[in-house]
């Protein structure tokens, strides 16, 4: 594919960089939850002031199985940020093999376009290694403009299991010209992968602590919500991955206890005639998708918080629930342990079973930890630290940039 090349646009060190977000996890009008941890990050950068950034979510287009899915704009404005939506072909059956270049298509169409508008950028900001960083990288080298990576959770531990997308994530990695990582147990899995360690920047995700925190009167937020004795949240969606059947599973192991499942997904029928089986139909309910902003009333009424999942890069649910007073416990799973950490605000369950996390539930419902220290433990999450790491990241890159070219003059 032949591209224009854009001479690089170096600011000054003072200057606000201009960024180029890219991610198809991002959200959207048909999916308002999906990717919400990256557009946070961007979010809390932007508001430091050192950056903006224009965003390039590509959504996949399925052949044969009607429009695009899902269905939404080509370009809207989300919170004072402008985000197009460009289609990527995605063929069922091969499209480990053609997604990346579909996508880098689609993402290199769309940067043109920007830039053709006159939109300056510095520096391409990728999220999700496969296809998005494979392609972002592609993409940048193309039009002369650097890249970060930031890898996130099955884009290390799942897909380079599979040699073809493992060859394309390893070239990406090698070429790109910074790389974070959201847990450094994902930092492991890149140095895994044949990158250097000192190459990687592990910063971990922060927790909205102004949005996140503990109500004012939770009495009265339970009675709002028709909870009696202790309640279990669950929040995630409803898929393979995140073992959802392990909580359900715990539930018929805890007389008394109910259990809120916030999520949907195409498991949800196979985990209702779970419930259903196990005798606890009338003590499991199915919230389907809670918009983020709703998700503090449930983390803050819940007793307990469990994630049950086999794969987590880093999981935000955690801070989240920890950050509204709440006790967590998770299975463990790449960046759990790092998450919940040694403070007593949450437990790790090593052993994936019913009986295990049933175990695990009881004790922290039976002697919970107090709500504010679950609280204090969070506060160590801000953003500020995680903007502050991309900030020098992203300069420290186009210092390196800028030396170069002057050295070649």
């Amino acid at each position: 594919m032949s591209v224009t090349t854009t001479p690089f646009a170096r600011p000054h060190d003072s200057a606000p960089l201009r960024l180029l977000t890219v991610s198809s996890l991002y959200p959207n009008p048909a999916q308002p939850n999906h990717g919400v941890f990256v557009e946070n990050r961007l979010r809390h950068l932007i508001a430091s002031g050192e950056a903006s950034s224009v965003v390039i979510a590509p959504l996949p287009y399925f052949p044969g199985r009607g429009a695009s899915s899902p269905i939404c704009p080509a370009e809207e404005t989300r919170h004072g940020i402008r985000v197009l939506h460009p289609r990527f072909l995605a063929v069922p059956g091969v499209g480990m093999a053609t997604n990346p270049a579909c996508y880098a298509f689609a993402l290199a169409a769309t940067l043109r376009r920007l830039l053709e508008e006159g939109v300056r950028i510095d520096l391409i900001d990728a999220h999700y290694l496969f296809p998005d960083g494979v392609a972002a990288v592609q993409v940048a080298k193309r039009f002369g403009l650097p890249v970060v990576l930031t890898a996130r959770g099955s884009d290390t531990s799942l897909f380079p299991r599979y040699w073809l997308p493992r060859r394309m994530i390893q070239h990406a990695l090698a070429r790109a010209d910074g790389l974070i990582a959201v847990s450094a147990a994902l930092k492991e899995g890149l140095v895994s992968l044949g990158v250097s360690p000192e190459r990687v920047v592990v910063l971990r995700n922060g927790v909205d602590l102004d949005l996140f925190r503990p109500p004012s009167d939770r009495a009265a937020l339970r009675e709002a919500l028709r909870l009696e004795g202790p309640t279990i949240l669950s929040v995630g969606l409803l898929v393979p991955r995140k073992r959802h059947h392990l909580t359900i599973g715990a539930l018929s192991l805890l007389p008394g206890m109910q259990l809120l499942i916030a999520g949907e997904g195409p498991e949800r029928a196979r985990l209702a005639a779970l419930a259903a089986r196990l005798g606890v139909a009338d003590r499991v309910r199915f919230l389907g998708a809670v918009p983020h902003r709703e998700l503090p009333s449930l983390y803050a009424a819940a007793d307990v918080m469990v994630l049950a999942s086999e794969r987590e890069g880093w999981a935000n649910v955690l801070l989240e629930a920890m950050a509204c007073g709440t006790p967590v416990v998770a299975t463990e799973a790449w960046g759990t342990r790092e998450a919940i950490g040694e403070e007593g605000a949450g437990v790790v369950v090593k052993d994936p079973t019913e009986s295990a996390l049933a175990a695990a539930i009881s004790r922290m419902v039976m002697d919970p930890p107090p709500r504010a220290l679950v609280r204090a433990y969070a506060e160590r999450f801000g953003w500020d630290e995680v903007s502050a790491g991309q900030l020098a990241l992203f300069r420290r890159i186009l210092a390196g940039r800028a030396c170069s070219e002057a050295a070649a003059r």
